[in-house]
């Protein structure tokens, strides 16, 4: 298998399987986000203690690109602080945009064919827009 192939895999798994699809019960941050040029939305729900991203779950519609991105994103972030969350997804978008990740981005590194096209970047980076939305205005320190 080449490494276009394990790509499509991990894309293709992440959508037909997502990670912590649901809403949780009692979020202590919530948001949504549309993505007005195709219709993709998602909501994303956090669980925050002491500055750590206890739970993560997210709902929502659109292409198997923004699904399985919102999929690995919630994988990646579940355990980290706050400010590694907000680095996280800066770092991926930014890395779709041709600049090298300073941090290991895991399988959301199967998303990287995606800045090839421009029109489905907006999908890719949707839920990390979300979680940067979310995280910077967050004043969580309890």
């Amino acid at each position: 298998m080449n490494l276009d192939e394990l790509y499509r895999e991990t894309i293709l798994d992440h959508n037909q399987s997502p990670r912590n699809r649901r809403a949780l019960e009692n979020p202590t941050k919530t948001v949504g986000l549309l993505n007005p040029t195709c219709g993709d939305q998602i909501k994303l729900d956090l669980q925050l203690e002491q500055g750590i991203v206890r739970d993560v779950g997210f709902t929502g519609q659109g292409c198997s690109i923004s699904m399985a991105s919102a999929s690995m994103l919630t994988e990646a972030i579940k355990g980290q602080s706050i400010d590694d969350a907000l680095a996280l997804a800066q770092n991926f978008k930014a890395f779709l945009t041709g600049t090298p990740s300073r941090l290991p981005l895991g399988e959301l590194e199967a998303l990287q064919g995606v800045s090839q096209f421009p029109s489905r970047v907006k999908c890719a980076t949707l839920a990390h827009n979300a979680l940067e939305k979310m995280l910077a205005e967050s004043d969580e320190s309890s």
